[in-house]
């Protein structure tokens, strides 16, 4: 019997999907005998995404290297479920316009520590780039890069930029996304040897900056989960960690399903 001394802030809807998703791929590789049935798997998989609980301390009867094991072949069968570029410019073009944001999530120092040092943040971690709809609610979020990436360079990584605008979504960023082009809008900017901005274009920037600043509830939506306090794992499996919590919120949520 597997026993977990804590709450974790999440519906039984969200612990039964994710015990389904296990179930159905247990049935499917045809699995005898497991340690844990699997909504106790999924219990360790919400207590590790949603608290930071380590692997030590979700070991109890069962091992440190079972729990591991757990975790992150639950991970990934989130991970399977989330949504591409190409789905989430879809889901996008059905909103009256979206906001577009970057944020870095912090990491243990690394061998090879300099593709992962942020000169904006100043600190080592990984740059996901977030899509929120008018309300701020968590709309997607993109595989990590090193922390060094510049948000724009990001988006244009990833196609985001191009998949936004093949679908005319109105997209609202902030000044690192100046050049984007296509249907994204950025405030004006002040250049050095240009006159000073118009009263109608400070206007402008102080509306972009109050709807645009709404964006800002994706970003903590995505740190409320206490994992991204500090990822001590491998930055690789990063990706795998957030888009596993984007599905997890939708589930929660109940929002943006198909």
């Amino acid at each position: 019997m597997l026993s977990y001394p804590a709450t974790i802030t999440l519906s039984t809807r969200t612990l039964n999907q994710l015990a389904g998703l296990i179930r159905r791929e247990r049935g499917e590789r045809r699995s005898r005998w497991r340690r844990l049935e699997p909504g106790d798997q999924a219990l360790l998989v919400l207590a590790h995404l949603r608290n930071g609980d380590t692997y030590a301390r979700l070991a109890a009867g069962i091992g440190t290297s079972t729990a591991w094991r757990y975790v992150r072949k639950g991970i990934n069968l989130l991970t399977a479920q989330a949504d591409d570029v190409a789905a989430a410019a879809r889901r996008a073009a059905r909103l009256a316009y979206t906001i577009l944001d970057g944020t870095l999530i912090p990491i243990d120092r690394v061998a090879n520590q300099r593709p992962y040092y942020s000169g904006k943040h100043k600190r080592h971690g990984v740059h996901v780039q977030l899509l929120a709809d008018p309300a701020g609610r968590l709309v997607w979020a993109s595989p990590a890069l090193p922390g060094a990436v510049h948000d724009l360079t990001a988006a244009r990584v990833h196609g985001l930029l191009d998949a936004l605008t093949a679908h005319s979504v109105m997209v609202l960023a902030d000044k690192g996304y100046q050049g984007a082009g296509g249907t994204i809008r950025t405030p004006f900017k002040r250049h050095r040897h240009r006159p000073r901005l118009s009263r109608r274009q400070r206007a402008v920037n102080r509306t972009h900056a109050r709807v645009r600043g709404i964006g800002e509830r994706a970003v903590a939506t995505l740190e409320s989960w206490k994992i991204l306090t500090k990822l001590r794992c491998c930055p690789r499996r990063a990706t795998a960690i957030v888009q596993a919590i984007t599905v997890l919120h939708h589930i929660e949520t109940d929002r943006y399903p198909g």
